[in-house]
């Protein structure tokens, strides 16, 4: 057996003590980590001497309790489909509802409505109309994208087609241009 040049040291032999003394070093900076934490951060970039903070999120407008320009006799409206999104780039965000009657046969026109709630305003209001019941078509495939909505439309050839069989198909897309939602030009609308 060789023996090492360097005499045996007491403390390279692990007892109980060093590990009673290791653990709790460790569960100092644990202690002392959790208490020293940073600030939370932002994204804004903010100057000498200047604090900036990041702009409060704003909550859509609600469907809860606005009055749609649809008539719908005795029954009341429903609002079948809802998306939002900030669809005139003012930072605050819209909200689009399709919406029909609710009624308990057949299928009725849907309507396609924009709402806004202006800073400070205790109610949505509707804005725009982009669907209008009276044209007597179902949405289908409703969504916003960025400051886009889309939809597919399913219509009626002819007021002598049924309400429970629409005979047409087309895609509609809305965009916020110079003050005003302008639909696309449609693709053909085709038979189904």
């Amino acid at each position: 057996m060789q023996h090492s040049a360097v005499p045996d040291l007491a403390h390279t032999h692990t007892r109980p003590i060093h590990w009673v003394a290791t653990a709790t070093a460790v569960a100092g900076v644990i202690a002392l980590s959790s208490a020293l934490q940073p600030g939370s951060a932002t994204a804004a970039q903010s100057g000498p001497g200047e604090t900036r903070s990041a702009p409060a999120a704003v909550a859509p407008p609600s469907t809860t309790g606005v009055t749609f320009p649809l008539e719908c006799g005795p029954v009341k409206a429903v609002v079948a489909k809802k998306a939002t999104g900030d669809l005139d780039g003012d930072g605050r965000p819209e909200t689009v509802a399709v919406v029909h009657c609710d009624a308990s046969m057949g299928t009725p026109p849907d309507g396609v409505y924009v709402l806004t709630q202006a800073h400070g305003a205790t109610a949505p209001r509707v804005v725009a109309t982009l669907v209008d019941p009276k044209d007597r078509y179902t949405v289908t495939d409703f969504a916003v994208h960025a400051s886009r909505i889309t939809a597919t439309l399913l219509g009626y050839s002819s007021p002598d087609v049924p309400n429970c069989c629409p005979d047409l198909k087309e895609g509609a897309k809305w965009q916020w241009k110079n003050g005003a939602f302008v639909r696309s030009a449609p693709a053909q609308a085709r038979s189904i």
